[in-house]
C-alpha cells in the first residue's frame, strides 16, 4: 500500500498542472489545437486514475480549457467524483467546474443532490460555503424542490457567512422553484433585521430584486423598509431600499407623502453620486405618482433640478450621461423646471462623447412649445451642418423629425415653414434616413389640407431638380424623397401650376436609374398627370397639348417596360396599352378626359400597423385543424416530392475547383496573351498611351484641393427655411395687437364698476394659434377589431410565476417538504383538526378508537361547511385578503391585521408587529366602495351597492350558519381546555379556534338619500395634508330605465363647513356631477368641505337636481337629503409604537372619559376590527382580552383608547386633548355597537 502511495506521488511529479498547461499553450501558438488536443488526451488518461489528486488536477486543466471554449461536458461524471472530495481543496476545484460546466439537461446533475445536501449540513462553514455558491450557478427546478428546506434552514445558521449566502441562493431558488417563496418569505423578512450588515444587505438584494418586477406583492414590508432607509449607514443598501421605493410609490401613492422629507435630507447630505442619483430618481418617481391631486411640490423639484445641474456640468462624462438621463424623467411632469436650463442641454450638444449628445437631443425632444419650436430646430439645423460622422447626423435628422411631429404637429404654428425644413433636409448627402423624410411629406401633405398648394409647388421644384438627389442610390438614401414628391405631385395635381412639365421631368431617361420601387411610383404617378391635363387641355380645341401629352407618354413609357423591376414592367405596359387606347378615341375626338380621371378619383386612408393581427377568427374555422388528412407514418421519409411545374431533369455532379499552382497560371496567362495577340478583333492598347501611363507620376504626387462644403447646396426656386421664423413672429405680434384691441374694447363695454383687469403677462402656448390647421386621420381597422394589449409581453418571463400573494396565510398544502422519519407523521392529527395550534404541546396520551372517530366526523362535518362558507363568500365577493398599503378596502385590511395579531406572541411590540398595525392605515376608502365587494377593482366602486343589495337575500341563511358554527366552536374550546389545562390562557386566544372564525361583512358607506331614480350612499375621509378639509365620497346608482343626465349636487353651507366650490362660483351655486348614468349603472364622485371646529358632529342640507330623459321626454326632477359629518369622519388611521404610545399617556395633556357597553356578543378580535374599521383606529398593543387603540384627527389631536373585554361587557378608557371630542368619539363608538 504504502508503495502504491509512493508510485502515485512520483506520477504526480511528472503531470502536468495549470501553471504547464497555460504556459505550454502559449509557446505552440503556430500549433494550438494541435497541442491541446494532446492536452486532452493525457487529461483522459489522467481521469482513469484512482487518485483523487490526481484528478482534481486534471479537472482544474479542463475548468480552463472549457473557459477557452472546448466542449467538456464529456468530463461531467469526472467532475461530481472531484466535488466529493473530502478534502476542501479538492471540492473546491469541483465545485468551480460544475458551475462552469454544469447546465439543466446535464444528465449527472440529477446525483449531486445527496452530495449537496451532506455539504451543506458539513460543521466546516467553508464545505457549506463552497456548496451555497457552486449550487448558485446550476441549481435546476428539481434541485430547489429537493434543497430549498435545507437551504431556508441555513438562513438561521449562527455563522453569518452561511447565514449570507444562503439568503442570496434563496432568490436562485425562488426563480426555478416559485412554490417555495410563500413558506420561506417569513425567515427571509426576518433577515431584515439581522445584527449582522451582510446578511441584512443580501436580504434587501433579494427582496428587492423580487420586488423589481412583481412590487405590488411587497407592499407589507413598506414600514418594515421606511424604519432601514432612515436607520442604515451603508449607501448601497439604501440604494437598494430607494429603487424599491421607487416601484412602489405608483402602487401606493400615499407611501410617497412620507418619503418626500427622509429622501429630500439625504439629497442635501450625501456625497455619494451613486447614492443622490438614486434619491432624485425615486423623488421624481414620487412626484410622478402625486401628481394628480396633490399640493405642489416644487422645492422638491427644483432641488432635483439643481443637483442634476451640478452633475451635467461635471467633468465625468457617466455622471453627465446620468444626469440628463435624471432630467429627461423630471421633463416628463415638471416641463417648465427644465426649459430654464436650456442652454445647458444645447452646450451638451457640442460634447465630443456621442451619447452624451444623444441624450441632449432627447431632453430638447420634451422641451419643445409653440414658442420655441422654431429657435431650437435652428440651432439643430446649424448642428447637422456641422455634424461628423453620418450615424450621429442621422441621429439629428431623426431628432428634428420627431420634435417637429409629436403629438400630432402640436407645435407646429406654420407648415410652409416645416415643408421647407424637410425640403433642406434632403440636401444632406449620405443620410439613410431619405424614407423618414418621405413619409414626413406624405403625411403633411395628407393631413393638413391647407399646406397642399405650397407642398406640391416645392415638391415639384424637387422632381425637376431630381438630379441633386440621385447621388445616393441606395435604399433608405436621400432619393427616397423623390418617391414622396412623386406621389404628391400626382395624388394633388391639382394643385400643379403647369403638370406637362412635371409629367416631362417624371419621364426623364435618368429616372430609369432610380431603385426599382421609386420607379413604380413614378410611373403610376405619371398617369395621374396625364389624366390631369387631358381634364384641362381637352375642352380647348384650338390647343393640341392633350395629343402631344398623349405622344409623349408612348414615346417615354416604353423605357420603363424594359425594366429589370417586375413592378415597374407591369405598371408600365398597362399605362402603355391604356394611352395607345386613349390616342386612338383622341383621334376620332372622343372625349375620354373624365372616364381617365375615374381611374384616380377618392381619397387613399393608412391603414393601422396592428389591423391584420386584430382580424377576428370567422365562426367556425378552426386554425389548428388540419386542412388534408395528416400523412401517415407509414409513408417512406426519403420519398422526393414531384416536381409540379417543371421537368425533372438528371443532376450533373459540379466539377470541382482545383487548385492551381504558380507554374500553370504563368502558362495560362501567356496563353491568353497570345490568343489576344492573333485576335484580329481584340482591342490593343497603344504603346504610346503604355507609356504616357508609366511616365506619368504616382497617386501621392496628385495636389489635394480643399473643397468649400460650409456652403449648402442650393436648390432654385425652394425657399430657406430661415425666412419663415422672422414671417412667425411678425404674424404673432399682428395678432397680439390685434387681441389687445378685441380686449380694449371689451374694456370699454364692461365698464360697470369692476376693477381693471391687468394684462394676461406673457402669452401662453393656447394663445398661439397655428396658421393651418391639422386634420387627424384615424386609421383604418378591419369590423369587428379584437383588442390586442399583451403583445409587447413576454410570455417565458420566469419572474410571472413569483407574482404571488405573500400576506395570504401559508397553507399545510405549501408546506415545503422536510425529510423525516415515518413516526413524526404520527404527531400531525391533532394539529390538522384545528384543536391544537403550533405553540401547544402536543397530547402525551393516546386517544381512544371511540373519540378518533367522533373527531374525524367532527373535522369533516367542518370540512363540507367551510367549502359552503367559501362558495358563498366567492359569490357574494364578501372577503379577501389584501395588500398592506394597496389602494383597497378597509375592512380586509384590518381583518388581516386582526388574523396575523392572533397568531403572534401576545406580549410581542416588535417591528414585525408594527408593520402588522400599519395595516389598518385607512386609505382614503372612497375609491373602494364597500367591504362586501372587495374584489372589485377601485375603480369600480358602482358595483358595491349593487353587490349589497343582492346580499340582503341571504343575510338571515348566514346568520344562522355562524351561530351554528360559534356553538360548534365553544363546544371545541371546552374539549381543549379539558386536554391541556397546563397551557396559558394566552396560547388558547392566539390559537386557530379564533383564528378560523370570519370576520363579517362591514361596508363605511352610508344611505344619503334614495327615490325611485336614484340611490346615493356616502363616507366621509378626513384629508391627511389639510387639516381644515375633509372629503365626501358620494356613489350614485341609477334604479330606473331611464338615462339620468345633468346631475348638479348642492350643500347649504352653515358657518362651520362649506362645500369647496370652483373660482368664480356663488356660495349657493351647485357642483355639476362630471358623468352622466345611463339603467342600472353606478358612479363616485368627490367632493371636497372646509371643516373650521371638528370637535361635534354636523348635519348639513343639501339637494341633488338632475335630468331624467326617456325616449320621447325629459323630466327634471330632485332629491333632497341630509350629509352628517361625525366625530369619526374627522380622524385618520395612523400606526403608532407602543413606546410612543406609552409617552403620548405620561405627558400628562391628555384628558380621560370612559363608557361601557353591555350586551356585545362577539368574539374580540372582531370587536377590535369595527372599531378600526368604522372609527379609523390602529391597535398598537393586544394582550389576550385587553387591546390599546390609537388615532389622530386631522387637525391634530391624539385620541387613545384602551378597551378590555370580560363577558359580554366592553368597558373602554378613553384619553384625548379636545374632551367635546373624545365624548363625542365614544357616543359614536357606542352607538356603532347598539346597532349590532
Amino acid at each position: 500500500m504504502a508503495l502504491k502511495i509512493v508510485k502515485g506521488s512520483i506520477d504526480r511529479m511528472f503531470d502536468k498542472n495549470l501553471q504547464d498547461l497555460v504556459r505550454g499553450i502559449r509557446n505552440h501558438k503556430e500549433d494550438e489545437a494541435k497541442y491541446i488536443s494532446t492536452c486532452i488526451d493525457e487529461i483522459k488518461q489522467e481521469l482513469k486514475q484512482d487518485n483523487i489528486a490526481v484528478k482534481a488536477n486534471a479537472v482544474c486543466k479542463l475548468t480552463y480549457l472549457q473557459m477557452l471554449g472546448y466542449d467538456v461536458s464529456w468530463a461531467a461524471f469526472n467532475i461530481v467524483e472531484v466535488m466529493s472530495s473530502s478534502k476542501f481543496t479538492y471540492k473546491r476545484i469541483g465545485y468551480l467546474a460544475a458551475s462552469q460546466c454544469f447546465h439543466e439537461s446535464t444528465d449527472v446533475i440529477m446525483l449531486t443532490t445527496n452530495q449537496i445536501r451532506k455539504d451543506l449540513s458539513s460543521p466546516n462553514q467553508y464545505d457549506t460555503g463552497v456548496a451555497l455558491t457552486g449550487l448558485s450557478c446550476f441549481v435546476t427546478p428539481d434541485l430547489a424542490r429537493d434543497l430549498a428546506n435545507d437551504i431556508m434552514t441555513l438562513m438561521s445558521h449562527t455563522k453569518p457567512y452561511i447565514r449570507k449566502k444562503a439568503v442570496l441562493i434563496m432568490y436562485k431558488v425562488f426563480l426555478k422553484y416559485p412554490e417555495s417563496l410563500r413558506p420561506a418569505f417569513p425567515r427571509l423578512k426576518e433577515k431584515l433585521e439581522d445584527p449582522d450588515p451582510g446578511v441584512q444587505s443580501a436580504a434587501v438584494n433579494v427582496i428587492c430584486e423580487l420586488a423589481r418586477r412583481n412590487p405590488k406583492n411587497y407592499l407589507s414590508l413598506a414600514p418594515l423598509f421606511f424604519k432601514l432607509m432612515t436607520s442604515s449607514t451603508n449607501n448601497w443598501v439604501l440604494i437598494k431600499i430607494i429603487k424599491l421605493f421607487g416601484a412602489l410609490t405608483p402602487l401606493e401613492p400615499r407611501l410617497g407623502k412620507k418619503l418626500i422629507e427622509p429622501l429630500t435630507n439625504l439629497i442635501h447630505s450625501t456625497s455619494a453620486m451613486s447614492l443622490l442619483y438614486e434619491c432624485v430618481n425615486t423623488v421624481i418617481a414620487v412626484l410622478i405618482s402625486l401628481s394628480s391631486g396633490m399640493p405642489n411640490h416644487s422645492a422638491s423639484i427644483q432641488l432635483c433640478v439643481q443637483k442634476l445641474r451640478i452633475l451635467i456640468e461635471d467633468s465625468d462624462q457617466n455622471l453627465k450621461y446620468l444626469g440628463l438621463l435624471a432630467m429627461s424623467k423630471i421633463l416628463k411632469t415638471h416641463p417648465k423646471s427644465v426649459q430654464s436650463h436650456k442652454d445647458l442641454i444645447l452646450q451638451c450638444l457640442d460634447d465630443k462623447d456621442e451619447s452624451i449628445r444623444l441624450r441632449a437631443l432627447d431632453l430638447l425632444y420634451g422641451m419643445v412649445s409653440k414658442k420655441n419650436l422654431m429657435e431650437i430646430v435652428k440651432k439643430l439645423m446649424l448642428h447637422v451642418d456641422k455634424a461628423e460622422g453620418t450615424t450621429y447626423r442621422d441621429e439629428l435628422l431623426t431628432k428634428i423629425i420627431d420634435i417637429c411631429s409629436q403629438s400630432n404637429y402640436q407645435y407646429i404654428t406654420n407648415f410652409e415653414w416645416y415643408i421647407s425644413i424637410l425640403v433642406e433636409l434632403t440636401r444632406l448627402e449620405g443620410t439613410r434616413h431619405g424614407h423618414l423624410i418621405a413619409s414626413q411629406m406624405l403625411d403633411v401633405a395628407i393631413r393638413v389640407k391647407a399646406i397642399r398648394v405650397f407642398a406640391v409647388a416645392q415638391m415639384a421644384t424637387l422632381l425637376d431638380n431630381a438630379h441633386l438627389l440621385t447621388g445616393n442610390m441606395q435604399r433608405n438614401g436621400i432619393c427616397e424623397v423623390l418617391y414622396a414628391a412623386a406621389w404628391i405631385c400626382g395624388e394633388f395635381s391639382e394643385h400643379l401650376e403647369n403638370p406637362l412639365q412635371t409629367l416631362e421631368a417624371m419621364l426623364r431617361p435618368k429616372v430609369a436609374t432610380l431603385p426599382g420601387h421609386i420607379q413604380a411610383v413614378y410611373v403610376q404617378n405619371a398617369a395621374k398627370l396625364f389624366a390631369t391635363v387631358l381634364k384641362t387641355q381637352e375642352g380647348n380645341t384650338e390647343s393640341t397639348t392633350a395629343q402631344e401629352t398623349s405622344q409623349l407618354m408612348i414615346d417615354r413609357l416604353p423605357l420603363f417596360v424594359q425594366s429589370a423591376n417586375l413592378e415597374v414592367q407591369e405598371r408600365a405596359s398597362c399605362i402603355l396599352q391604356l394611352v395607345k387606347y386613349i390616342q386612338k378615341l383622341q383621334q376620332k375626338d372622343v372625349e375620354v378626359a373624365e372616364e381617365v380621371s375615374a381611374l384616380f378619383a377618392g381619397e387613399l386612408n393608412p391603414v393601422a400597423p396592428k389591423a391584420q393581427k386584430k382580424v377576428p377568427v370567422p365562426e367556425g374555422l378552426d386554425l389548428d385543424a388540419w386542412i388534408n388528412e395528416p400523412p401517415s407514418e407509414s409513408e417512406s421519409e426519403d420519398e422526393q416530392p414531384k416536381a409540379i411545374f417543371t421537368k425533372e431533369e438528371p443532376k450533373h455532379s459540379r466539377p470541382r475547383h482545383t487548385e492551381v499552382d504558380e507554374k500553370e497560371l504563368a502558362r495560362r496567362r501567356e496563353a491568353r496573351k497570345q490568343e489576344q495577340a492573333n485576335n484580329p478583333f481584340y482591342i490593343k492598347a497603344s504603346p504610346s498611351s503604355q507609356k504616357v501611363y508609366q511616365e506619368a507620376p504616382g497617386v501621392e504626387h496628385i495636389p489635394v484641393v480643399q473643397i468649400d462644403l460650409s456652403v449648402p447646396l442650393k436648390v432654385p426656386g425652394l425657399p430657406m427655411s430661415d425666412q419663415y421664423v422672422k414671417l412667425e413672429e411678425e404674424r404673432r405680434q399682428k395678432e397680439r395687437a390685434e387681441k389687445k384691441k378685441k380686449e380694449k374694447k371689451k374694456r370699454k363695454e364692461k365698464r360697470s364698476g369692476r376693477g381693471k383687469k391687468h394684462d394676461s403677462g406673457p402669452e401662453s402656448e393656447e394663445d398661439i394659434t397655428p396658421a393651418h390647421m391639422v386634420d387627424i386621420v384615424t386609421e383604418e381597422m378591419p369590423e369587428n377589431a379584437l383588442p390586442s394589449d399583451d403583445d409587447d409581453k413576454d410570455p417565458n418571463d420566469p419572474h410571472k410565476a413569483l407574482d404571488i400573494d405573500l400576506d395570504k396565510p401559508l397553507a399545510d398544502s405549501e408546506k415545503l417538504p422536510v425529510r423525516s422519519h415515518r413516526a413524526a407523521e404520527a404527531a400531525k392529527s391533532p394539529v390538522e383538526d384545528g384543536d391544537v395550534e403550533s405553540g401547544a404541546s402536543q397530547e402525551p396520551k393516546k386517544k381512544s378508537s371511540k373519540e378518533k372517530r367522533e373527531k374525524k366526523k367532527d373535522k369533516d362535518r367542518d370540512r363540507k361547511k367551510s367549502k359552503e362558507e367559501k362558495k358563498k363568500k366567492k359569490h357574494k365577493h364578501e372577503e379577501k385578503g389584501e395588500d398592506l398599503l394597496g389602494d383597497q378596502t378597509d375592512e380586509p385590511m384590518v381583518q388581516s391585521e386582526e388574523t396575523s395579531k392572533v397568531a403572534a406572541p401576545p406580549t410581542s411590540t416588535s417591528a414585525e408587529e408594527a408593520a402588522t398595525v400599519a395595516e389598518a392605515e385607512a386609505a382614503p376608502v372612497p375609491q373602494a366602495a364597500s367591504s362586501t365587494v372587495p374584489d372589485s377593482e377601485p375603480d369600480e366602486p358602482k358595483d358595491t351597492e349593487m353587490e349589497e343589495t343582492k346580499s340582503s337575500k341571504h343575510k338571515k341563511k348566514k346568520q344562522k350558519k355562524e351561530k351554528e358554527e360559534k356553538e360548534k366552536k365553544k363546544k371545541k374550546k371546552h374539549h381543549h381546555h379539558h386536554h391541556h389545562s397546563d397551557c396559558g390562557e394566552g396560547s388558547v386566544q392566539n390559537g386557530t379556534v379564533e383564528e378560523e372564525e370570519p370576520l363579517p361583512p362591514m361596508s363605511n358607506y352610508c344611505l344619503l338619500a334614495e327615490n325611485s331614480y336614484i340611490k346615493m350612499v356616502y363616507d366621509i375621509q378626513g384629508n391627511l395634508q389639510d387639516g381644515s378639509q375633509v372629503v365626501v365620497s358620494v356613489i350614485f346608482e341609477n334604479k330606473c330605465d331611464s338615462f339620468l343626465k345633468s346631475m348638479e349636487f348642492n350643500v347649504l353651507d352653515s358657518l362651520n363647513s362649506k362645500l369647496q366650490r370652483p373660482e368664480g362660483a356663488g356660495p349657493h351655486d351647485g357642483l355639476t356631477v362630471p358623468f352622466q348614468l345611463p339603467p342600472g349603472v353606478s358612479n363616485e364622485a368627490r367632493f371636497v368641505f372646509t371643516v373650521q371646529s371638528i370637535v361635534m358632529p354636523q348635519k348639513l342640507k343639501g339637494t341633488l337636481t338632475f335630468i331624467v330623459k326617456n325616449d320621447d321626454s325629459s323630466t327634471h326632477e330632485k332629491l333632497d337629503f341630509k350629509l352628517h359629518f361625525t366625530c369619526t369622519s374627522y380622524l385618520i388611521t395612523t400606526p403608532c409604537y407602543s413606546d410612543a404610545f406609552a409617552k403620548l399617556l405620561e405627558s400628562g395633556d391628555l384628558k380621560g372619559s370612559s363608557v361601557k357597553l353591555e350586551g356585545v356578543n362577539m368574539p374580540f378580535h372582531h370587536l377590535l376590527a369595527r372599531i378600526c374599521f368604522h372609527h379609523h383606529f390602529s391597535v398598537v398593543e393586544r394582550i389576550d382580552s385587553c387591546a390599546s387603540m390609537y388615532s389622530r384627527s386631522i387637525q391634530g389631536h391624539h385620541v387613545c383608547l384602551l378597551v378590555k373585554t370580560s363577558a359580554q361587557t366592553v368597558s373602554i378608557d378613553a384619553k384625548c386633548d379636545e374632551p367635546t371630542l373624545l365624548g363625542n368619539v365614544l357616543d359614536e363608538i357606542k352607538q356603532t355597537f347598539s346597532q349590532c
